[in-house]
């Protein structure tokens, strides 16, 4: 598979995805949910002008390239510029609200003096295995009424067609033929898995200007009388499509998507209200909104980190997954914008489906629910998601929400139980054996490189037993069980006083391994509030942190020696996090220093990046992080509020106002 590590730019709907390069270049294609399947090996679009050969529209020397979204939607434009032969090219991708098709529309224009011929050229490279073959078969074939390019296999067919009849096309030995430009075929079918097609869009005469359209469908091959003849009835219908009105409904979907979701009101309050709002910073906000619904697995809630980036694992252990953790991070972010059902639908649906029979969550998992791979257990992840359903709660205040979770929640808590009685304080009983299989393991971290016992992990534990405490208050349970979880809670908190913190600094420890500064010990304050923001041993701390994480450009790795992706790199999440530490303590402004790295260091998109690299001061590995979107969108409500602008929501505790 070719290596394209960077998804620049993000399109979809409910069930297609498909990412782009700065470029114009169709990476990577997901059906029918966030993570699972991607298609998309290469899919490369070119010209051909006069008797040249094949002019890559994403990669030739003399090519100038603009991209930007339409504003406020999930419309993606390229404008090509080729400078040799003064052909202007817009091209602009979007996926239908209604049908799961992308539709690529180009508006070419001959800036020439002379009159130029052009072909249009698609090679097109499926990902393919054993298990799965691919094959390639042309219906109709040259100037037919058909015109269907099809690759299909036993789970798909993917078809790419125009309303222009089809010039010529290759099936073998593409990817060398397409480069002339020139494709010619005696067969109808192969065993192919990448082949080529092109159209003949005519002569522009100078000053020209001409319409051309690209349809790419996707089938699944799910019924028993599945047909070829089901595709083309199908394609007959996506073909009469008037491209101009889909793209302005696409539009107006999206935009109005974005009012519905500015729970902020970041876009809706006057300029005076917000006056220290910059427009960056309402760009990132605005991409945030837009960007989660293409993460979010709409019929299980289950949320996707970001869309994949390293299928065959050259870098990571891969992202596009969800991790409860990270999706309970994500939620406060979608509560904050208003989308409750979504919140509501991963509590009520995905988080029961995933739950283990034991109470426990494990690492990770597919958006539909399915267990995907690991390589251990992070307690916290069980954590997490009690401590967010009493969260959604504490806005939501729907006490049947609370009634629909309590099961679950419990189960959790019987397995958190377990592992503090067993991993912490060593007085497991004969009820807990069942759970020793799990708890007699190191947890990982919350960076998934270390095993032992975490502060992060426990902080995480704390707030779970509280959120019990909570939740059976609420439900109006007896006393005894609220107490029993504030005692739980107190206990932890006491451990981790006396064995998680350094007595000579007066600082807190990340583990019981080593002194190393970690960002994540700032989960002690926030979200969970075990510790006091005041207390002399979070004051150390975080003189610490700002001695050896802090960069010399002002952003926060995440701890010392990280060697990850290189290392030493700023997270916009460890950053932001500083950024909700100094809000709590009124600090408002190296909160705002915080803030504005994140900012001045998004894409032109407005799509935040796993990390900064500090020489350029711009995005480097995953753009387009679910987690990094969340924090920024609490970062800017903590900032509202510090303005003490009302914008309808309750102040929530658990995120330090």
């Amino acid at each position: 598979m070719n290596k394209k590590y960077l998804n620049e730019a993000i399109i979809g709907n409910q069930n297609l995805v498909v990412s782009f390069s700065k470029k114009g270049e169709l990476l990577r294609l997901f059906y029918p949910t966030r993570d699972y399947r991607q298609f998309v090996d290469t899919f490369y679009t070119g010209i051909k002008v006069n008797d040249s050969n094949n002019i890559y529209l994403h990669d030739d020397i003399n090519n100038v390239y603009n991209q930007y979204y339409s504003e406020n939607t999930n419309v993606l434009n390229t404008k090509i510029e080729n400078t040799y032969f003064k052909v202007d090219i817009l091209q602009t991708d979007f996926v239908s609200i209604k049908q799961d098709v992308i539709i690529k529309k180009y508006i070419i224009t001959n800036n020439n003096s002379i009159d130029l011929n052009i072909n249009f050229l698609i090679y097109s490279k499926l990902l393919s295995s054993f298990n799965n073959m691919v094959g390639t078969r042309v219906v109709g074939g040259n100037n037919s009424e058909d015109n269907i390019f099809m690759q299909y296999s036993h789970n798909y067919a993917i078809s790419i067609f125009s309303k222009t009849p089809m010039l010529g096309y290759r099936l073998n030995n593409s990817a060398e033929d397409v480069k002339s430009g020139v494709l010619q075929d005696k067969d109808y079918e192969a065993m192919q898995n990448d082949s080529a097609v092109s159209f003949d869009l005519g002569t522009f005469k100078s000053g020209e200007t001409k319409e051309f359209e690209v349809f790419i469908n996707i089938n699944n091959n799910r019924s028993d009388t599945y047909s070829f003849d089901d595709v083309k009835k199908n394609i007959e219908k996506i073909k009469k499509i008037d491209v101009d009105s889909e793209l302005q409904q696409t539009k107006k979907y999206w935009r109005k998507y974005v009012k519905e979701h500015d729970g902020l009101k970041i876009l809706t309050e006057n300029e005076i209200n917000l006056k220290n709002i910059t427009e960056e910073m309402k760009r990132i906000y605005t991409r945030s909104i837009l960007l989660f619904p293409l993460l979010l697995n709409n019929k299980t809630g289950g949320i996707s980190a970001a869309l994949e980036v390293d299928e065959e694992k050259d870098k990571c252990g891969r992202y596009s997954y969800c991790w409860p953790r990270d999706a309970v991070f994500i939620n406060k972010a979608l509560t904050l914008l208003k989308m409750d059902k979504e919140v509501e639908r991963f509590y009520t649906v995905f988080s029961k489906n995933t739950q283990s029979k034991n109470g426990m969550w494990e690492q990770r998992f597919y958006t539909d629910g399915k267990l995907a791979p690991c390589w251990g257990y992070q307690i916290d992840e069980t954590a997490a998601v009690v401590y967010g359903v009493y969260a959604y709660y504490h806005n939501a205040k729907n006490k049947e929400f609370l009634k629909n979770t309590i099961k679950m929640c419990e189960k959790a808590i019987e397995f958190l139980e377990s592992y503090v009685n067993c991993a912490i304080f060593n007085r497991a009983n004969v009820e807990e054996e069942k759970n020793q299989f799990f708890v007699k393991y190191e947890s990982y971290d919350i960076w998934e490189n270390h095993q032992g016992i975490h502060l992060y992990s426990l902080s995480a534990i704390y707030a779970a037993f509280i959120s019990m405490a909570n939740i059976y208050k609420e439900l109006e349970y007896e006393k005894s069980k609220v107490d029993n979880m504030k005692n739980l809670a107190s206990e932890i908190k006491d451990y981790c006083l006396e064995n998680l913190c350094d007595k000579q600094t007066s600082t807190l420890k990340r583990n019981n391994k080593d002194f190393l500064a970690d960002i994540s010990v700032l989960g002690t304050i926030i979200p969970f509030r075990m510790f006091d923001a005041s207390q002399k041993e979070v004051k150390n701390t975080i003189e610490k942190i700002n001695l050896t994480l802090r960069t010399y450009t002002g952003g926060y790795i995440r701890f010392e020696n990280d060697s990850y992706m290189e290392g030493n790199n700023p997270w916009p999440i460890a950053t932001l996090w500083m950024a909700l530490y100094y809000f709590q303590v009124g600090n408002k402004q190296e909160a705002m220093k915080c803030i504005d790295f994140v900012t001045n260091t998004a894409t032109k998109h407005g799509l935040l990046a796993e990390q900064i690299d500090n020489s350029s001061m711009t995005s480097k590995w995953v753009i387009g992080l679910g987690w990094s979107h969340a924090m920024y969108v609490v970062s800017l409500y903590r900032m509202l509020l510090d303005m003490g602008i009302n914008i309808g929501e309750k102040p929530n505790k658990e995120f330090g106002k």
